[in-house]
């Protein structure tokens, strides 16, 4: 299972260090609204795909809390259907699908998990909803 924070779930996007940090930097600025990920992990971590109107705890290589986001979106694509629109929402500077995608697939081949084009992605579409701790000093998690 993912680690929880305050009963939310961990949402620790890319690898730790600098691409983390980067990333997160992306979404408190409001630049980055989407991550994508592989189904494959949810069975894996024996986790369920998050649903409209959860909330996860973005947390830094500390598992520590950056801040809150709320879902607004998801669905499952094979790699080849993801959308340019997604690909787009995510923040990182790809100038066309066809960089998403070949920026996509090496990472996942550099962390060992080769993707082709029937692979399911999960796409996650979020909003910010606090930065910072979130409240957790009152336990409060922007809820």
């Amino acid at each position: 299972m993912w680690p929880r924070i305050g009963g939310l779930r961990a949402l620790a996007l890319g690898t730790p260090g600098e691409l983390r940090t980067t990333l997160n930097t992306l979404v408190l600025a409001g630049v980055k609204t989407a991550t994508a990920g592989l189904l494959t992990e949810y069975a894996d971590e024996n986790e369920e795909l998050e649903h409209v109107g959860e909330r996860l705890a973005l947390v830094d290589d500390r598992d520590a809390l950056v801040g809150v986001v709320e879902v607004t979106g998801i669905e499952v694509v094979p790699f080849a259907g993801v959308s340019w629109d997604f690909a787009r929402s995510e923040g990182e500077g790809d100038r066309s699908i066809e960089d998403w995608r070949a920026g996509h697939a090496g990472y996942w081949a550099r962390v060992g998990t080769p993707v082709t084009d029937d692979t399911e992605i999960v796409c996650i579409r979020f909003r910010l909803v606090s930065a910072g701790d979130g409240g957790t000093a009152t336990g409060d998690l922007g809820t």
